[in-house]
């Protein structure tokens, strides 16, 4: 079973300089950026891996069979705006503004590349997430709402290189709950049209431990009970589940859910949900059919065979 981290730490424990893992090998890539190296636990199948000694519980306590998978994803509109989490990609020379950060002992306070009229997640949580394409930079913020007289504000931000696999500081949130990047977890039009998905995908569960495992950095929760998932907790769909049958786009997801997993990176809605970039080029009934996978054609995977270093996202 992963190692359970459920307390505290102080940051300043973790020297980040010193864990820094590159790689000469690219994992999948956006506009030839790579998303972290391929050996980055994101990129790296888990479907040969242990299942976890909690897995039954984890899946009674986000809701069983009685909750289904829901991508976040479609073409068109909800509420007026497209439906799923959009990413910007700017150049090495994009001006930086600052940013106010309402949790900044936990962030990196930038400044941020922040182009004009960018791309954010319009709903409560307004991510924003920027590639820096000739640094190979990525930056995320959470809650990013611009003030009527320009300056930016936010919850949350974190910063990653792309081509290193080093983690966030120990106990630091990012834009996400799990202190995990946004990003690499999007299922993303053209890699499902290209017919593979080389990574996992960000899910949410109803409710999470006080707890994380890597890669996780952080928890969101005060229940204690072990029969909740902790933050950063790897599921898989079951290798029984039939496939066939189901349209291109559907299938695709289906078959990376069952090679590289899913990951829990927020307890936010209910349990399933999958995260994507919105497109017009979705085919909505397709993506619809997600919904005939129930919590119960999951199982929980423990990956802490491939951690090399708690504070390094390589894997052995």
């Amino acid at each position: 079973m992963s190692d359970l981290i459920t307390d505290p730490v102080s940051p300043t424990i973790t020297d980040t300089n010193q864990v820094t893992a590159f790689s000469t090998t690219s994992g999948p890539s956006i506009q030839g950026v790579s998303i972290f190296p391929s050996d980055n636990i994101w990129n790296v199948p888990i479907d040969t891996l242990p299942v976890d000694d909690r897995s039954v519980d984890y899946i009674r306590t986000m809701g069983g069979e009685d909750q289904t998978v829901k991508p976040q994803f479609y073409s068109g509109f909800k509420n007026g705006v497209p439906w799923g989490i959009p990413y910007n990609v700017v150049s090495g020379d994009q001006p930086k503004v600052d940013v106010s950060i309402h949790y900044y002992t936990e962030s990196d306070c930038g400044p941020y590349p922040i182009p004009e009229n960018p791309l954010i997640q319009q709903d409560h949580d307004y991510h924003m997430l920027i590639i820096d394409k000739d640094n190979a930079i990525l930056y995320e913020l959470y809650k990013a709402i611009q003030n009527p007289d320009g300056t930016w504000t936010a919850g949350a931000g974190a910063v990653y290189d792309l081509l290193s696999n080093t983690l966030r500081p120990i106990c630091y949130t990012s834009a996400d709950a799990a202190g995990l990047p946004i990003l690499p977890g999007l299922v993303k039009y053209d890699e499902v049209a290209s017919g593979e998905i080389r990574h996992a995908i960000r899910t949410t569960a109803i409710s999470t431990q006080k707890a994380f495992v890597w890669p996780a950095r952080h928890y969101a929760s005060d229940i204690t009970s072990p029969e909740y998932p902790p933050m950063g907790q790897r599921f898989r769909l079951k290798s029984s589940f039939d496939t066939s049958g189901y349209p291109d786009q559907a299938k695709v997801i289906m078959e990376a859910m069952k090679k590289y997993g899913v990951i829990v990176a927020d307890n936010a809605g209910g349990s399933w949900d999958l995260s994507g970039t919105p497109d017009e080029r979705w085919d909505n009934e397709a993506l619809k059919t997600l919904r005939d996978i129930k919590g119960t054609d999951f199982e929980a995977v423990d990956v802490s065979s491939l951690m090399i270093n708690p504070d390094s996202g390589q894997t052995s």
